[in-house]
């Protein structure tokens, strides 16, 4: 379906000859492709790995199960569309947070503004998008938190927003330790993603005084 390129990097799917506007990228039907819309094009995003799936799985499963505990929103991941402002991409962020507060952003089909709070797994096809990309895209629309995290490098970031919207990177306590400001309470620790094998869901959720 896709023109495979060397290094790996998102390209832009044949079957579109024009650009089209967002309102009809949400109408198509892309058969759950791993697709973004960037410039007015659909554009095919880098193939993803094992280890990607595995991080973003343990992750998932973790958010998912600690906002609903607290009733603090709801949690989606890929394919689910996000448009953090009219001017910007729209996004297909690997898993997303929505306060409670901001719930009326949440549209049939896309996030009609920004999350609460993103996580985007870096794949090697995919590292400039992330790290350039769509780090300066979230942080222009408001993304309150951001996590970037390179199962490769074994290299986890974290980004707060700042009152004066410029991401600054938050500190880990003990050099391994993250606490979020978006999801009070949440802590993780970073060597847990790089772990073979990761510890259960279940057991993180005990940690978490949750079960």
């Amino acid at each position: 379906m896709s023109q495979q390129l060397k290094n790996g990097a998102a390209r832009i799917l044949p079957i579109q000859q024009t650009r089209i506007s967002y309102e009809e990228f949400l109408q198509t039907d892309l058969e759950d492709n791993h697709v973004e819309w960037v410039d007015g094009r659909i554009v095919q995003m880098a193939p993803v790995s094992n280890e990607y799936q595995g991080i973003r799985g343990f992750l998932f499963s973790l958010l998912q199960v600690y906002v609903e505990v607290h009733d603090l929103g709801v949690v989606l991941d890929d394919p689910f569309q996000m448009k953090a402002s009219p001017t910007l991409p729209g996004r297909a962020p690997d898993i997303q947070f929505i306060s409670k507060r901001n719930l009326s952003r949440l549209k049939k089909n896309h996030l009609e503004g920004p999350a609460d709070l993103i996580i985007e797994i870096v794949s090697p096809g995919s590292r400039s998008v992330d790290r350039e990309d769509k780090y300066h895209e979230y942080e222009k629309g408001g993304v309150r938190e951001f996590w970037l995290l390179d199962p490769e490098r074994k290299q986890a970031e974290f980004f707060i927003l700042g009152r004066d919207r410029a991401y600054r990177p938050a500190k880990l306590e003990q050099e391994h330790t993250f606490r979020s400001s978006v999801l009070k309470g949440l802590w993780i620790d970073v060597r847990w993603l790089w772990m073979r094998p990761r510890p259960s869901v279940i057991d993180i959720l005990k940690r978490w005084n949750l079960v």
